[in-house]
């Protein structure tokens, strides 16, 4: 498997039809888009790597592995950049196999090239944005491992809406204390208030029940 890594965004192109592909790639670059084309899902997955940001057009109907089987085997990769699926067809079956399956877009053949073109710009944007929130996601996690045991307990009493006091009484701690461990988990979080700490800990899943703010 191919291990090169671009921060270039790239539309792939997987069908089986070498003509279409070809158009396709010259839509692409005509609006100054980096496109690459495949002529069956086993060619993109021999050379499949999930840092390589961009969307993937997809035809349904191709011999050997087929749209829907690549596309509902790419939604187990967390990483898998979003995908626009192309058919013939436009069954109400593929289409609905097709958004289950995690497409972000089904379009019908022969389609308008403007409106392929939306759909594709649509789905790079959405890649980006959804690789921003992984990146801050990790931060997060890599923030929160820094914790110490102690800190992590405190950090839950004030994302869980718990007065300084009642965490105290909780961890057997003094109240100074508790407020020694609330200054450093803001300065290991990086944040400056609780209200960005219960933003953290919602993106990390951390906040059991409804957070509020904790005050003295």
């Amino acid at each position: 498997m191919a291990v090169s890594i671009t921060i270039e965004p790239i539309v792939f192109i997987v069908d089986d039809d070498e003509a279409v592909s070809e158009s396709l790639m010259w839509l692409v670059e005509s609006v100054g888009l980096k496109g690459k084309a495949y002529l069956s899902a086993d060619d993109y997955l021999a050379e499949y790597n999930p840092q390589n940001p961009g969307c993937l057009v997809l035809d349904v109907c191709m011999a050997g592995t087929g749209g829907l089987e690549l596309l509902e085997r790419l939604a187990a990769e967390e990483e898998a950049v979003p995908v626009i699926i192309m058919t013939a067809y436009g069954d109400m079956a593929t289409g609905v196999r097709a958004m289950k399956g995690g497409a972000v877009d089904v379009i019908p053949k022969p389609f308008s090239r403007q409106g392929l073109l939306d759909c594709i710009k649509k789905a790079v944007v959405q890649d980006a944005s959804n690789r921003e929130e992984r990146r801050k996601l990790r931060a997060f996690a890599s923030r929160f491992e820094s914790l110490t045991q102690r800190e992590r307990q405190v950090f839950e009493g004030i994302v869980r809406g718990r007065h300084y006091k009642a965490i105290a009484n909780d961890l057997c701690l003094s109240t100074k204390t508790v407020e020694y461990h609330r200054t450093k988990v803001m300065s290991k979080m990086d944040v400056d208030s609780v209200a960005s700490l219960v933003r953290i800990a919602v993106a990390l899943g951390a906040a059991q029940d409804n957070p509020g703010v904790a005050t003295r």
